[in-house]
């Protein structure tokens, strides 16, 4: 048995960034979210492991409207399990 992936990038605006991720976290079949600025660089990567820990998540959301006040563009790729055939 393989596991394997579906990756789609999502473009986004700053002041959309926190409530798109968020939404992401609470669905059960995202793997891994990048958060990446215009230019490419990456801001921020959040493995499944830490946002299943609601925990956790909190103080990474409250990072997410920090860097989303300085940044206008975001593209988010969003890494999701594959559907079971």
């Amino acid at each position: 048995m393989t596991l394997s992936s579906i990756v789609e990038q999502i473009q986004v605006t700053g002041k959309d960034l926190v409530g798109h991720v968020s939404r992401l976290i609470k669905e059960g079949n995202v793997r891994r979210i990048v958060i990446r600025d215009e230019h490419g660089h990456t801001f921020m990567e959040i493995p499944v492991t830490v946002a299943a820990v609601g925990v956790i998540a909190a103080p990474l959301i409250a990072a997410l409207g920090t860097l989303a006040a300085m940044v206008a563009k975001f593209t988010i790729i969003v890494e999701r399990n594959s559907p079971a055939v």
